[in-house]
Protein backbone atom coordinates (compact mmCIF):
# COMPACT_ATOMS: atom_id res chain seq x y z
CA UNK A 1 0.00 0.00 0.00
CA UNK A 2 1.85 3.28 -1.01
CA UNK A 3 2.21 5.86 1.33
CA UNK A 4 -0.12 8.25 0.11
CA UNK A 5 -2.79 6.10 1.98
CA UNK A 6 -1.61 6.77 5.48
CA UNK A 7 -3.22 9.71 7.19
CA UNK A 8 -2.86 10.97 10.55
CA UNK A 9 -5.95 8.46 12.06
CA UNK A 10 -3.60 5.55 11.32
CA UNK A 11 0.23 6.11 11.23
CA UNK A 12 0.46 2.79 13.79
CA UNK A 13 1.91 0.87 10.55
CA UNK A 14 3.57 3.42 8.30
CA UNK A 15 6.91 1.10 8.00
CA UNK A 16 5.13 -1.35 6.81
CA UNK A 17 2.80 0.50 4.55
CA UNK A 18 5.75 2.50 3.11
CA UNK A 19 5.88 2.04 -0.83
CA UNK A 20 8.27 -0.49 -1.75
CA UNK A 21 10.06 1.73 -3.52
CA UNK A 22 11.70 3.03 -0.13
CA UNK A 23 12.39 0.03 1.20
CA UNK A 24 16.11 -0.11 -0.18
CA UNK A 25 16.92 3.31 1.39
CA UNK A 26 18.51 3.61 5.15
CA UNK A 27 16.72 4.91 8.12
CA UNK A 28 18.69 7.79 8.30
CA UNK A 29 17.71 8.93 5.09
CA UNK A 30 14.00 8.58 5.85
CA UNK A 31 12.22 11.55 7.65
CA UNK A 32 10.93 9.69 11.25
CA UNK A 33 9.13 11.24 13.63
CA UNK A 34 10.04 11.22 17.31
CA UNK A 35 8.90 12.83 20.53
CA UNK A 36 11.47 15.11 22.66
CA UNK A 37 11.51 13.81 26.47
CA UNK A 38 9.04 11.28 25.42
CA UNK A 39 8.26 10.31 29.36
CA UNK A 40 7.46 13.54 30.77
CA UNK A 41 3.43 13.25 30.49
CA UNK A 42 4.26 11.16 33.74
CA UNK A 43 5.98 13.06 35.64
CA UNK A 44 5.85 12.90 39.17
CA UNK A 45 5.12 16.63 41.07
CA UNK A 46 5.36 15.70 44.12
CA UNK A 47 9.22 13.72 43.61
CA UNK A 48 12.46 14.46 44.08
CA UNK A 49 14.27 17.02 42.44
CA UNK A 50 17.01 15.25 39.89
CA UNK A 51 20.36 15.17 41.37
CA UNK A 52 21.89 18.27 38.44
CA UNK A 53 19.65 20.72 39.65
CA UNK A 54 21.71 23.39 41.69
CA UNK A 55 21.94 24.15 45.50
CA UNK A 56 20.45 27.42 45.22
CA UNK A 57 17.03 26.19 42.82
CA UNK A 58 16.72 23.38 45.74
CA UNK A 59 16.32 25.68 48.67
CA UNK A 60 13.76 27.84 46.66
CA UNK A 61 12.32 24.92 45.86
CA UNK A 62 12.22 23.55 49.53
CA UNK A 63 10.89 27.30 50.99
CA UNK A 64 8.40 27.37 48.56
CA UNK A 65 7.41 24.02 47.31
CA UNK A 66 3.60 24.57 46.46
CA UNK A 67 4.47 27.24 44.20
CA UNK A 68 7.42 25.85 42.74
CA UNK A 69 5.77 22.58 42.00
CA UNK A 70 2.76 23.55 39.94
CA UNK A 71 5.45 25.44 37.16
CA UNK A 72 7.89 23.21 36.98
CA UNK A 73 5.47 20.42 36.09
CA UNK A 74 3.91 23.01 34.00
CA UNK A 75 6.77 23.57 32.28
CA UNK A 76 8.55 20.15 32.42
CA UNK A 77 5.57 18.46 30.72
CA UNK A 78 6.29 18.34 26.92
CA UNK A 79 3.92 15.40 25.94
CA UNK A 80 0.15 14.14 26.66
CA UNK A 81 0.53 11.52 25.21
CA UNK A 82 1.54 8.04 26.99
CA UNK A 83 4.17 5.80 25.09
CA UNK A 84 1.54 3.32 23.72
CA UNK A 85 0.03 5.88 22.26
CA UNK A 86 2.41 7.54 20.91
CA UNK A 87 3.49 4.31 18.97
CA UNK A 88 0.25 4.04 17.60
CA UNK A 89 0.72 7.71 16.33
CA UNK A 90 3.53 6.90 14.18
CA UNK A 91 6.39 7.90 16.66
CA UNK A 92 9.50 5.96 16.24
CA UNK A 93 12.26 8.13 18.04
CA UNK A 94 12.01 8.01 21.68
CA UNK A 95 14.16 10.28 23.91
CA UNK A 96 14.47 8.42 27.37
CA UNK A 97 16.60 11.04 30.30
CA UNK A 98 17.26 8.24 32.65
CA UNK A 99 17.99 8.01 36.13
CA UNK A 100 18.12 6.42 39.53
CA UNK A 101 16.94 8.35 42.52
CA UNK A 102 18.88 9.42 45.43
CA UNK A 103 18.97 7.02 48.54
CA UNK A 104 16.26 4.43 47.10
CA UNK A 105 17.57 1.38 48.01
CA UNK A 106 14.74 -0.40 44.96
CA UNK A 107 17.86 0.01 42.42
CA UNK A 108 14.59 0.98 40.04
CA UNK A 109 15.57 3.46 37.41
CA UNK A 110 13.28 6.41 36.50
CA UNK A 111 12.40 8.85 33.59
CA UNK A 112 13.43 12.29 34.14
CA UNK A 113 12.96 16.08 33.21
CA UNK A 114 13.89 18.23 36.41
CA UNK A 115 11.88 15.73 38.35
CA UNK A 116 11.15 12.00 38.53
CA UNK A 117 8.68 9.94 36.03
CA UNK A 118 6.22 8.06 38.30
CA UNK A 119 7.12 5.67 35.08
CA UNK A 120 9.40 3.14 35.96
CA UNK A 121 12.20 2.43 33.26
CA UNK A 122 11.86 -1.27 32.86
CA UNK A 123 8.49 -1.63 32.51
CA UNK A 124 8.70 1.36 29.90
CA UNK A 125 10.89 -1.15 27.75
CA UNK A 126 8.55 -4.13 28.30
CA UNK A 127 5.84 -2.05 27.06
CA UNK A 128 7.50 -0.94 23.84
CA UNK A 129 8.83 -4.72 23.53
CA UNK A 130 5.25 -6.30 23.50
CA UNK A 131 3.92 -3.33 21.39
CA UNK A 132 6.78 -4.57 18.92
CA UNK A 133 5.61 -7.78 19.00
CA UNK A 134 2.63 -7.17 17.53
CA UNK A 135 3.90 -4.69 14.75
CA UNK A 136 6.74 -6.86 13.09
CA UNK A 137 7.55 -4.29 10.53
CA UNK A 138 7.77 -1.34 12.65
CA UNK A 139 11.61 0.03 13.63
CA UNK A 140 12.27 2.62 16.57
CA UNK A 141 14.74 4.47 18.08
CA UNK A 142 15.45 4.14 21.64
CA UNK A 143 17.88 7.37 22.93
CA UNK A 144 18.72 6.80 26.25
CA UNK A 145 20.65 9.43 27.72
CA UNK A 146 21.56 12.22 30.93
CA UNK A 147 21.70 8.46 33.31
CA UNK A 148 22.24 10.86 36.14
CA UNK A 149 23.27 8.38 39.30
CA UNK A 150 24.33 5.59 37.82
CA UNK A 151 27.59 4.11 38.56
CA UNK A 152 29.23 1.57 35.73
CA UNK A 153 27.67 -1.00 37.48
CA UNK A 154 24.19 -0.09 37.53
CA UNK A 155 24.81 0.41 33.57
CA UNK A 156 25.86 -3.06 33.52
CA UNK A 157 22.54 -3.88 35.22
CA UNK A 158 20.75 -2.21 33.06
CA UNK A 159 22.18 -3.08 29.91
CA UNK A 160 21.91 -6.64 30.44
CA UNK A 161 17.76 -5.95 31.02
CA UNK A 162 17.56 -4.37 28.03
CA UNK A 163 19.19 -7.05 26.54
CA UNK A 164 16.66 -9.43 28.20
CA UNK A 165 13.73 -7.67 27.19
CA UNK A 166 14.33 -7.04 23.75
CA UNK A 167 16.60 -9.88 22.56
CA UNK A 168 17.08 -10.33 18.77
CA UNK A 169 14.97 -7.64 18.07
CA UNK A 170 18.48 -5.46 19.08
CA UNK A 171 20.37 -3.74 15.95
CA UNK A 172 23.98 -4.67 16.19
CA UNK A 173 25.70 -0.99 15.54
CA UNK A 174 27.77 -2.24 12.95
CA UNK A 175 27.29 -3.98 10.10
CA UNK A 176 23.77 -4.15 10.12
CA UNK A 177 21.86 -3.28 7.04
CA UNK A 178 20.00 0.26 7.73
CA UNK A 179 17.31 -0.48 5.01
CA UNK A 180 13.85 -1.62 5.85
CA UNK A 181 14.37 -3.88 3.60
CA UNK A 182 17.44 -5.46 5.59
CA UNK A 183 15.86 -5.00 8.64
CA UNK A 184 12.91 -6.74 8.17
CA UNK A 185 15.20 -9.69 6.87
CA UNK A 186 17.36 -9.86 9.98
CA UNK A 187 13.76 -9.22 12.08
CA UNK A 188 15.33 -6.19 13.98
CA UNK A 189 13.39 -3.56 15.43
CA UNK A 190 15.24 -1.76 17.77
CA UNK A 191 18.29 0.38 17.30
CA UNK A 192 19.59 1.53 21.11
CA UNK A 193 21.03 4.92 21.75
CA UNK A 194 23.43 4.43 24.75
CA UNK A 195 24.81 8.23 25.63
CA UNK A 196 27.71 6.88 28.02
CA UNK A 197 31.29 4.92 27.08
CA UNK A 198 29.23 1.48 28.24
CA UNK A 199 27.84 1.91 24.91
CA UNK A 200 31.60 0.73 23.26
CA UNK A 201 31.58 -2.61 24.90
CA UNK A 202 28.42 -3.74 23.90
CA UNK A 203 27.87 -4.40 20.02
CA UNK A 204 23.71 -3.70 20.61
CA UNK A 205 24.15 -0.50 21.31
CA UNK A 206 24.59 2.77 19.08
CA UNK A 207 25.94 5.51 19.88
CA UNK A 208 24.95 8.78 21.11
CA UNK A 209 22.62 10.54 17.95
CA UNK A 210 23.58 14.32 17.47
CA UNK A 211 20.31 16.40 18.36
CA UNK A 212 19.51 20.06 17.00
CA UNK A 213 18.33 22.06 20.35
CA UNK A 214 17.79 25.59 19.41
CA UNK A 215 16.90 26.37 22.76
CA UNK A 216 14.39 29.10 21.47
CA UNK A 217 11.40 29.97 22.73
CA UNK A 218 9.57 30.79 19.58
CA UNK A 219 8.93 29.72 15.82
CA UNK A 220 11.18 32.08 14.08
CA UNK A 221 13.83 31.29 16.99
CA UNK A 222 13.77 27.53 16.50
CA UNK A 223 13.06 27.32 12.67
CA UNK A 224 16.15 29.98 12.21
CA UNK A 225 18.63 27.48 13.99
CA UNK A 226 17.56 24.84 12.16
CA UNK A 227 18.20 26.40 8.97
CA UNK A 228 21.52 27.75 10.34
CA UNK A 229 22.59 24.18 10.84
CA UNK A 230 20.94 22.74 7.67
CA UNK A 231 23.29 25.19 5.65
CA UNK A 232 26.11 23.62 7.39
CA UNK A 233 25.39 20.22 6.37
CA UNK A 234 23.85 17.71 8.23
CA UNK A 235 25.58 14.29 9.82
CA UNK A 236 26.15 11.29 7.50
CA UNK A 237 23.98 8.66 9.89
CA UNK A 238 21.27 9.35 12.16
CA UNK A 239 20.31 13.12 13.21
CA UNK A 240 17.37 14.90 15.06
CA UNK A 241 16.09 18.41 14.03
CA UNK A 242 13.99 19.22 17.64
CA UNK A 243 11.19 20.85 16.67
CA UNK A 244 10.43 22.20 20.16
CA UNK A 245 10.72 25.51 22.18
CA UNK A 246 12.39 25.94 25.34
CA UNK A 247 11.67 29.19 27.87
CA UNK A 248 14.46 30.30 30.20
CA UNK A 249 13.89 29.93 34.46
CA UNK A 250 13.83 34.08 33.72
CA UNK A 251 10.99 34.07 31.13
CA UNK A 252 9.15 31.21 33.15
CA UNK A 253 9.22 33.31 36.45
CA UNK A 254 8.40 36.28 34.55
CA UNK A 255 4.90 34.58 33.10
CA UNK A 256 3.86 31.97 36.09
CA UNK A 257 0.38 31.70 34.40
CA UNK A 258 1.52 30.21 31.20
CA UNK A 259 2.94 26.98 30.18
CA UNK A 260 5.38 24.97 27.61
CA UNK A 261 2.20 23.50 26.07
CA UNK A 262 0.36 27.03 25.52
CA UNK A 263 3.33 28.63 24.09
CA UNK A 264 3.51 25.46 21.96
CA UNK A 265 -0.23 25.62 20.76
CA UNK A 266 0.83 29.25 19.90
CA UNK A 267 4.03 28.60 18.03
CA UNK A 268 2.79 25.35 16.54
CA UNK A 269 1.25 26.74 13.28
CA UNK A 270 4.63 28.36 12.19
CA UNK A 271 6.32 24.91 13.15
CA UNK A 272 4.62 22.97 10.83
CA UNK A 273 4.60 25.91 7.90
CA UNK A 274 8.21 25.09 8.26
CA UNK A 275 7.97 21.48 8.42
CA UNK A 276 6.12 20.98 5.25
CA UNK A 277 8.94 22.61 3.66
CA UNK A 278 11.47 19.95 4.05
CA UNK A 279 12.73 16.88 3.09
CA UNK A 280 14.65 13.83 3.56
CA UNK A 281 17.41 12.01 1.74
CA UNK A 282 20.92 12.10 1.39
CA UNK A 283 21.69 15.82 0.25
CA UNK A 284 23.19 17.90 3.04
CA UNK A 285 20.51 20.23 3.84
CA UNK A 286 17.74 17.46 4.44
CA UNK A 287 16.44 15.97 7.18
CA UNK A 288 16.15 12.77 9.14
CA UNK A 289 14.73 12.26 12.76
CA UNK A 290 12.24 15.09 13.80
CA UNK A 291 11.07 15.42 17.50
CA UNK A 292 8.60 17.35 18.87
CA UNK A 293 6.05 18.36 21.69
CA UNK A 294 3.09 17.73 22.34
CA UNK A 295 3.45 15.57 19.26
CA UNK A 296 -0.61 14.21 20.06
CA UNK A 297 -2.17 17.92 19.33
CA UNK A 298 -1.46 18.61 15.76
CA UNK A 299 -0.99 15.97 12.53
CA UNK A 300 2.79 16.07 13.51
CA UNK A 301 3.58 12.95 12.49
CA UNK A 302 1.43 12.94 9.38
CA UNK A 303 3.24 15.46 8.33
CA UNK A 304 6.64 14.30 9.19
CA UNK A 305 5.70 10.43 7.31
CA UNK A 306 4.48 12.20 4.35
CA UNK A 307 7.48 14.04 3.51
CA UNK A 308 8.87 10.64 2.38
CA UNK A 309 6.69 10.81 -0.47
CA UNK A 310 9.62 13.45 -2.25
CA UNK A 311 12.05 10.65 -1.81
CA UNK A 312 9.81 8.79 -4.74
CA UNK A 313 11.09 11.23 -7.54
CA UNK A 314 13.70 9.58 -9.46
CA UNK A 315 16.70 11.72 -8.10
CA UNK A 316 16.36 9.77 -4.80
CA UNK A 317 15.64 6.38 -5.83
CA UNK A 318 17.32 3.15 -5.39
CA UNK A 319 16.88 -0.30 -7.24
CA UNK A 320 13.82 -1.92 -5.84
CA UNK A 321 15.72 -6.30 -5.97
Amino acid sequence: MALSTVNDQNCEDWMSRLSPKLWNIPLYNLAIPGSHDTMSYCLDISSPLVRSESQSFRLVDGLFYCLTRPIIYKWTTTQESDVVEQLNAGIRYFDLRIASKQHDSSGDLYFTHVIYTSAKVLETMEKIAVWLDSHPKEIVILACSHFEGLSEKCHERFILNLRRIFGRKLCPSKGSDLTLRGLWTSRYQVLLSYEDEAAARHRELWPDIPYWWANQRTALGVTTYLDQQREKGRPEDFFVCGLNLTAERRYIVQHPCTSLLKISLENHESLLDWLRQQHPGPSSDSVNIVAGDFVGTAPFCDLVISLNEKLARPAYMEPVL
